[in-house]
């Protein structure tokens, strides 16, 4: 298809992390995360979101990343609180509960978990018969686009601290999340309010990769370990730093993530001015209720994935991308007019 609105990781880079990767193509690394060019990514990325006293460590996915930081931290009998929908819930294939920790759902809402799930789960887990939960994951955005406030986040960390919890954020679309209309989120706050958080490249212009941050001191010993033991560390690490270092240098990671909310608002409000039931989402995941043949038709057209069905109707999921372009939303927007015959 020419014209895709699956997810955000269907095209291989942007131009410029491409070319950084050809500039330093022939020079001669450090291998497994030690080089020169992972420093530099890791001193700007710890400035940019707040947490000097924090450690950088650069995987290759998000799965990888929430599988490997929350086995390490957690002991055999502790297991982690997430949403229904949390990523590492639905998307992961038991990666996490295949390390013999429990994920301890609860409902949420909006896709967000609040103080309120978390005074509730620890107090229906009470004792050594149970599973002890000690570690909150959130992730931001959400698996359905929508992202936390200032205000949540200092909820989140204030509820955690009275209970005694690590606080874990999947950033594996922060990009997209920060630079939306919505936010009111400073990047420096992810190093006061979490334990540990990543920075994700996967699904913002980068070839591959995120950028693990651990906060916690108590929590970065022996990490390089966990990473190694689990299978994770890449020995030509430096093809990571080098993305990064060139994502954070100058502003390219936000401007990237930036273009991507632009485009998914563009289709956003075209769709609404043709009367479509929009979800609320302000970041690059669009959830868009159509009849169903019409759903069907835009699947087919432009891949976009079913997301739920009911009766006669289907919510499918458009997602922007770094090469969306004006000009194929305005495409779209035609194409979806005289679908619905609108």
């Amino acid at each position: 298809m020419s014209i895709s609105f699956k997810n955000d990781y269907g095209q291989l880079a942007h131009p410029r992390i491409l070319e950084a990767l050809a500039r330093y193509g022939q020079q001669t690394n450090i291998p497994y995360g030690l080089d020169s060019h992972s420093e530099n990514a890791s001193r700007l990325i710890l400035d940019i979101f707040g947490a000097r006293q924090g450690k950088t460590f650069f995987l290759a996915g998000g799965t990888q990343t929430n599988m490997v930081f929350i086995s390490s931290v957690l002991r055999p009998f502790q297991g982690v609180l997430s949403c229904a929908s949390g990523h590492i819930n639905v998307h992961e294939t038991a990666a996490v509960e295949g390390t013999g920790h429990k994920i301890y759902v609860v409902p949420g809402n909006g896709g967000k978990l609040y103080p309120q799930d978390i005074e509730n789960a620890v107090k229906a887990n009470l004792d050594e018969h149970m599973v002890q939960i000690k570690m909150v994951y959130i992730s931001n955005s959400t698996e359905i686009g929508t992202i936390y406030s200032k205000q949540e986040l200092l909820d989140l960390r204030k509820a955690c601290d009275k209970y005694g919890l690590y606080l874990f954020i999947d950033g594996a679309r922060l990009g997209s999340a920060l630079t939306s209309k919505a936010n009111d989120v400073e990047p420096s706050l992810l190093g006061k309010v979490a334990d540990a958080f990543y920075v994700g490249g996967t699904k913002n212009g980068l070839l591959y990769g995120e950028a693990l941050v651990i906060v916690n001191p108590d929590l970065q010993t022996d990490f390089r370990y966990h990473i190694k033991h689990k299978g994770a560390m890449l020995a030509k690490g430096y093809g990571l730093g080098i993305q990064f270092e060139e994502a954070f240098k100058d502003g390219l990671y936000f401007e990237i993530a930036k273009k991507t909310n632009d485009m998914a608002s563009l289709l956003r409000e075209g769709c609404l001015e043709l009367g479509l039931d929009v979800g609320t989402s302000p970041t690059n995941q669009i959830f868009i209720t159509f009849p169903k043949e019409a759903a069907i038709a835009l699947i087919n057209e432009y891949g976009c994935e079913k997301w739920e069905e009911k009766e006669d109707k289907m919510t499918i999921r458009f997602v922007t991308s770094f090469m969306t372009t004006e000009e194929e939303v305005k495409e779209a927007l035609v194409y979806i007019k005289n679908l619905i015959g609108a």
